[in-house]
């Protein structure tokens, strides 16, 4: 059952208006976005087929690009208009990402891992201490995300199985509530069971930190677990250069 959204009404913390993009080169891509927009605590899941672009979208929703085109805010702020370091400061205060590989540090610790961001992010670094040392914050979020965080938190993340580096990849995310939360694929590895247990975990910490959640995935089936589904053929068009 979907989860009803606040009644009140809330600012968009994501806003995109008349954006266009275009990777240049042999193997050109662009891809519009007319309109599309987020509320605070919504959860939206983004389909498409192969090729649509959501690597894309994702890379202009976090600043990794710009738009060539087009209004791009996030938390009100025009990030396009940001020079380079600036949007790197600004995705680390209030992204949390979860990657499709889970990018974590192989040979770091566990807990090196989930605190990684905040090395980053001073305004994030104070959040996650308002209760305590981050590390008892790191600590609470993998056992609430289902881990045994005693044992592991002294373990290499390349030690880990697929399922815990999932996890430990969540609770990166999550530290500092960030007030976006974007998830690439993050239960591609997983079978039925487990991404529903998944979801019922990342799902509690998002209501606990009051964030957003737009997570790509093939699996359209997962949208009853969301506030909306967004099929990005519909709200995007892209083209791609035939090859020679």
């Amino acid at each position: 059952m979907q989860r009803p959204l606040p009644e009140t009404q809330t600012p968009d913390v994501v806003s995109m208006s008349g954006v266009r993009f275009r990777w240049r080169g042999p193997r050109a891509f662009s891809l519009a976005i007319d309109s599309f927009a987020l509320k605070g605590r919504e959860r939206v899941l983004l389909v498409g087929p192969s090729g649509a672009g959501k690597s894309t979208f994702l890379s202009l929703l976090c600043g990794i690009v710009t738009p060539s085109e087009g209004r791009l805010e996030i938390l009100g702020t025009d990030t396009g208009k940001l020079s380079g370091s600036a949007r790197d400061r600004f995705r680390a205060e209030h992204f949390g990402i979860i990657f499709q590989m889970f990018n974590l540090l192989p040979h770091g610790s566990v807990l090196d891992n989930v605190l990684l961001p905040l090395s980053f992010a001073s305004k994030r670094r104070e959040r996650a201490s308002r209760n305590g040392p981050v590390e008892s914050e790191a600590l609470r979020l993998l056992t609430s995300l289902g881990l045994d965080a005693a044992e592991l938190s002294g373990l290499s993340a390349a030690s880990l199985s697929v399922g815990q580096q999932q996890r430990v990849a969540a609770a990166r995310a999550l530290i500092g509530s960030p007030e976006l939360i974007v998830a690439d694929e993050p239960t591609s590895a997983l079978d039925r069971n487990r991404q529903q247990a998944f979801l019922d975990l990342l799902f509690a910490d998002l209501d606990a930190a009051g964030s957003s959640l737009i997570m790509v995935s093939h699996e359209e089936e997962l949208g009853k677990r969301f506030d909306r589904v967004v099929r990005l053929d519909e709200i995007a068009t892209s083209k791609r250069r035939a090859a020679a």
